[in-house]
């Protein structure tokens, strides 16, 4: 697949992201509306809700991710090296000069977002910017640099923002199943009969499980292109490397980190599966082991 066929592709996935949330989203109100006999107000508010987070996860996504992760802008005064890094790299792969941002934070790490190249953010954190050497920061601005290219950053922001409302919309529709029409209809024949709770119960839970799944998928895939075109882009793919391996054993946990948002990063900051080796960890893991991605990279 070449530059071209990743870009069209990622854009053609955020188009199917998009419009699975709005079924999703929409169905969920249905349930409920159905539970408290009031099918079509919901289904009206399921679908302009869907929709307007939708847009507004489009357009807004990647200010919403740099606020959940407290990420604040770069002066080029202070983070000389980082600006001058990500200028060349840039430059050098065809691309407009992103925004940068940090995260004050002493474990090293890094994100890019944004809906397309010329609205990107590059952000570090400040213990990237000081535990690293300068081949291997070059290292890891030319992997996020990659997913700007790739519009990966498009994908995964969007993918951020929608996978944590989803998770929020089940959340508050099992609440209202307990505390709302569920209750108040408790002589109600439908919402008496055990085997209909019990299945609408079964999918508010699965469906964000389903979706958390196809956030961890699509992570796993694009590390290994931007790696990949990463190293290209330096020339020097052992920077990289180094850089991986310094990241991922690096004791400081990122604080601001979180289930949604962990995807983006270029290492897992949520160490949780750290030291479980299974099929089940490597299921739920945002990243692919770093040991398979340094080894790619050494192979180059």
């Amino acid at each position: 697949m070449t530059v071209y066929d990743q870009i069209t592709h990622n854009k053609a996935r955020t188009y199917a992201i998009i419009l699975t949330f709005i079924l999703l989203v929409t169905g969920f109100f249905l349930i409920i509306g159905k539970l408290v006999e009031s099918p079509t107000t919901y289904f009206i508010i399921g679908v302009t809700f869907s929709l307007l987070s939708s847009v507004g996860s489009y357009f807004y996504s990647d200010r919403i991710v740099l606020f959940t992760t407290g990420a604040k802008p770069a002066e080029k005064k202070d983070f000389f090296d980082f600006y001058t890094v990500a200028e060349n790299l840039a430059l050098a792969a065809g691309l407009q000069a992103p925004k940068l941002y940090v995260i004050h934070d002493p474990a090293p790490n890094a994100f890019a977002t944004g809906r397309d190249p010329k609205h990107a953010v590059v952000c570090a954190t400040t213990g990237l910017l000081e535990k690293l050497e300068r081949t291997e920061l070059e290292g890891v601005i030319a992997h996020e640099l990659s997913h700007v290219k790739n519009y990966d950053i498009l994908v995964s922001s969007i993918v951020a923002v929608l996978v944590g409302t989803v998770a929020l919309v089940s959340d508050w529709i099992m609440r209202s199943l307990w505390w709302g029409g569920f209750r108040r209809n408790e002589n109600d024949r439908e919402s008496r009969n055990p085997f209909m709770m019990i299945f609408i119960i079964f999918v508010l839970i699965l469906t964000p499980l389903v979706a958390t799944l196809i956030q961890l998928a699509v992570s796993r895939r694009r590390e290994f292109l931007a790696d990949a075109s990463g190293a290209l882009l330096t020339r020097y793919p052992e920077g990289l490397a180094r850089a991986l391996e310094k990241i991922s054993s690096d004791k400081d946990t990122l604080h601001t980190a979180s289930s949604s948002t962990a995807h983006l990063f270029i290492v897992n900051p949520l160490k949780k599966l750290k030291h479980v080796s299974s099929w089940f960890a490597n299921l739920f893991s945002t990243h692919p082991p770093i040991e398979e991605r340094v080894r790619i990279l050494r192979s180059m």
